[in-house]
C-alpha cells in the first residue's frame, strides 16, 4: 500500500504560503458611514420594509418577509457596494420561485446609489429581472430608498 505522508511543517508552510498569495490590499470600508444595519423603506416594492446590512468588506445583504410578495417566494438578496464620491453604489441579486409550482421564476438584479447622512440614508434603485436563460423579462423598474440606522 503506497501512501504519501506530508510532514506537518511542510503542510503548515503550504497553508501560510497560500494565505500570503492573497492580495493584502482588500478594499475595506471599516469607517464608511454606510457600514451597519438599516431599516429601509422602498414604497415601489411588493413589501415596502427591508433590512439591509452593509459589511466593511464591501458586501451587502438585504432581506424582507418572504410572505410580503403574494406571487413569488424571494431569496434574501446579496451583493456588493462601493464608496462612490460622496455616496455609495452597488448591486444586489435575488432569486424568485413561483409560490404554486415551486419552480424558478426569475433572477432580480437591483442596482442602487445612495447617500448617508448620519443615521439616515436616501437613494434610488433600478431593478431588472431575467429568466433562466438570462433574457430580460421585466424592468427597468425605478424605486426610491429611505432608511434609518438600527441603533442599540
Amino acid at each position: 500500500m503506497n501512501s504519501v505522508c506530508v510532514p506537518a511543517n511542510a503542510l503548515a508552510a503550504l497553508c501560510f504560503g497560500l494565505v500570503a498569495c492573497h492580495p493584502h490590499s482588500i478594499d475595506r470600508h471599516d469607517s464608511h458611514p454606510v457600514v451597519g444595519t438599516w431599516l429601509v423603506t422602498i414604497p415601489e416594492a411588493p413589501f415596502p420594509l427591508h433590512m439591509f446590512v452593509f459589511h466593511p468588506d464591501g458586501t451587502v445583504q438585504q432581506s424582507n418577509p418572504d410572505a410580503g410578495d403574494p406571487n413569488t417566494s424571494d431569496s434574501s438578496a446579496m451583493g456588493v457596494w462601493l464608496a462612490d464620491r460622496d455616496g455609495v453604489r452597488g448591486k444586489l441579486v435575488e432569486v424568485m420561485a413561483d409560490r404554486t409550482t415551486h419552480q424558478f421564476m426569475s433572477r432580480g438584479e437591483i442596482s442602487f446609489s445612495l447617500k448617508v447622512d448620519g443615521n439616515a440614508l436616501n437613494g434610488k434603485a433600478v431593478a431588472i429581472f431575467y429568466d433562466s436563460g438570462g433574457q430580460r423579462i421585466r424592468g427597468p423598474i425605478q424605486a426610491m430608498l429611505k432608511g434609518e440606522r438600527v441603533l442599540p
